[in-house]
């Protein structure tokens, strides 16, 4: 009488083996695998661009405040101004405002003045903003 293991028994009974085959396995390994890094990358990419957009808006909202405190239209002088504000460090540049119409230019009572408004964060981010400033003529 020979010995006859259970698959032996089970494949002559006609009873169908339940499972997954090695190779099955491996290949759904592989495909979560592949997804896990896909939702991995796509995360990364995610927070780097959250990341810039936090940047962004605080180097924006810098700028404004600083903006926003510069003296009033009579008192805004030609130069520069800089310093230190939430860890940006700022520089606000008031330069004449050239045009080309010279006669127009000397009648108008109000003379435009260039503002450049510069903003670099801590880690190297620069935001630049230009305007244009209107100052009332003096002397006339």
């Amino acid at each position: 009488m020979s010995h006859s293991t259970s698959c032996d028994r089970a494949a002559r009974a006609g009873i169908d083996q339940a499972g997954f085959t090695l190779i099955e396995v491996v290949v759904a390994l592989a495909v979560v695998a592949v997804s896990l890094a896909a939702i991995g990358s796509l995360m990364a990419t995610t927070v780097r661009g959250m990341r810039a957009v936090d940047t962004r808006l605080a180097l924006i909202e810098t700028a404004r405040a600083i903006e926003t405190s510069l003296p009033d239209r009579s008192e805004l002088k030609i130069g520069n101004v800089s310093g230190e504000f939430a860890d940006h460090r700022w520089r606000v540049d008031v330069l004449p405002f050239l045009t080309g119409d010279v006669a127009a230019s000397a009648t108008n009572p109000w003379v435009p003045q260039t503002v450049i408004i510069r903003v670099q964060s801590p880690t190297g981010a620069i935001i630049e903003i230009d305007t244009v400033r209107l100052r009332p003529r003096t002397g006339q």
